[in-house]
C-alpha cells in the first residue's frame, strides 16, 4: 500500500552554495518518498556552458519523473502539477534571476508562489542558493540581487515546515525535521 507523501515529508527548503550537493539531497528526499516526482526546472540555457549544465542535471535525474520548465511562471507551474505528485523545484536563485532579467514584480511573484505551495498537500522541495556568506558584490546589481535572494530565501524559509542547510554534500537541519 502506498502511503500519502504528506504523511512522510514536509514542504522542505534546501540550501547551500555551489556545488554544495543541495539538489542530489533534494532529490533524494523527492525519491525517498517512493511516490510520483514532477522536477520544475528554472534554469535558461542562453549559453553553451549553461546547456551543458542543464544536460548533466536532467542525466542525474530518475528517469520517470516528469520535467517542467518554468524560468518564470514558477507559482502557475507548481498549481498545475497534480496533487498528489511530490515537487522538487530546482531553484529558486535562477527563477529570481528570470524575474529581475523580466523586471516582474519580485514580492508579488514571491506571494503567488508561496500561495501555491500553500495549496499542495504533498511536499515540495525547493532548492535555493545561500549567497550571503561570501564577498560583498562589487556591483550595484550585484548586491541588489544577493539582498533579493537573502529575502527570498527567509520568506520561504518562514512558509515551509523543514529548512536544511547542505554544505559539502553534508545536510544540517536548521528548521523542522529532518527528511529521511
Amino acid at each position: 500500500m502506498k502511503k500519502s507523501p504528506s504523511t512522510l515529508y514536509n514542504h522542505g527548503l534546501i540550501l547551500g552554495g555551489a556545488r554544495s550537493g543541495k539538489s542530489a539531497y533534494a532529490e533524494k528526499c523527492a525519491e525517498n518518498t517512493k511516490c510520483s516526482v514532477t522536477y520544475i526546472a528554472t534554469a535558461e540555457a542562453f549559453d553553451d556552458e549553461m546547456k551543458d549544465r542543464i544536460s548533466k542535471h536532467r542525466k542525474q535525474r530518475v528517469s520517470a519523473w516528469e520535467t517542467v520548465e518554468a524560468p518564470v511562471e514558477l507559482s502557475k507551474s507548481v498549481m498545475q502539477v497534480h496533487a498528489e505528485d511530490v515537487i522538487v523545484i530546482d531553484c529558486l536563485t535562477l527563477w529570481l534571476s528570470n524575474l529581475m532579467h523580466a523586471e516582474r514584480d519580485i514580492d508579488r511573484e514571491t506571494a503567488l508562489f508561496l500561495q501555491a505551495v500553500a495549496t499542495r498537500q504533498a511536499p515540495v522541495f525547493c532548492v535555493s542558493n545561500e549567497l550571503g556568506m561570501g564577498l560583498v558584490p562589487e556591483t550595484a546589481l550585484g548586491r541588489r540581487f544577493r539582498d533579493a535572494q537573502g529575502r527570498l530565501n527567509q520568506r520561504v524559509a518562514a512558509a515551509f515546515d523543514t529548512v536544511v542547510f547542505v554544505a559539502a554534500g553534508l545536510p544540517l537541519c536548521l528548521k523542522g525535521q529532518m527528511p529521511e
